[in-house]
């Protein structure tokens, strides 16, 4: 009998849409996973401006979705049990708010009871250049659990097109949860 495994994805009004997008179609295609979507207001409005879909749409990717005023969903819990937790695109406000502590929305309180539980927390900041403050944040995020996979692809797996960036961290943050899936090429080893 197979388990059916659970991971987090939050959205963040941040630049970055299209890796939130990516990484939300791939993981519908890893075999028994369940995906717990939260998008923040900042995302919902950046998702519109930016990915040119609607939040429905990208609500429908997920099988679950919670309202980020909810801190009393089931992911805001420790012992709702995931692989991990990733925020895609990772605003500097919400990366700041991860680093401290502060979990003032759904999205940030289920950020740090991951950080709690000793589970996977990836955090994908796009901005650039980074400010003091954001460095200092992603600092003390890292010092309490996180991982920071900046949203910036290599090029060794020659990309082509857009989507193959894209694919370069998705792959990244599949491999961090430890979820197999084949998204991109890997270094010398030919498969994709």
């Amino acid at each position: 009998m197979s388990t059916v495994r659970r991971v987090v994805v939050g959205l963040s009004g941040a630049s970055g849409m299209p890796y939130a997008l990516d990484l939300l179609h791939t993981l519908r295609r890893v075999s028994n996973l369940e995906v717990h979507l939260v998008l923040t207001q900042g995302a919902k409005r950046v998702l519109v401006e930016e990915a040119e879909t609607s939040v429905e749409a990208v609500e429908a990717l997920a099988h679950v979705v919670h309202r980020s005023p909810d801190l009393g969903a089931a992911i805001a819990s420790g012992s709702f049990r995931t692989v991990g937790m990733v925020v895609v695109p990772c605003s500097a406000t919400t990366l700041a708010k991860i680093a401290l502590g502060l979990a003032d929305n759904l999205l940030t309180r289920a950020a740090y009871v991951t950080l709690k539980e000793r589970r996977p927390l990836i955090l994908v900041p796009r901005e650039a250049p980074l400010p003091l403050p954001s460095l200092e944040a992603m600092v003390k995020a890292a010092q309490a659990g996180a991982t920071i996979l900046p949203a910036s692809p290599g090029f060794y797996h020659k990309p082509r097109s857009v989507d193959d960036l894209l694919g370069f961290i998705t792959q990244r943050i599949l491999d961090l949860l430890g979820l197999e899936y084949p998204r991109s090429a890997r270094w010398k080893d030919g498969s994709g």
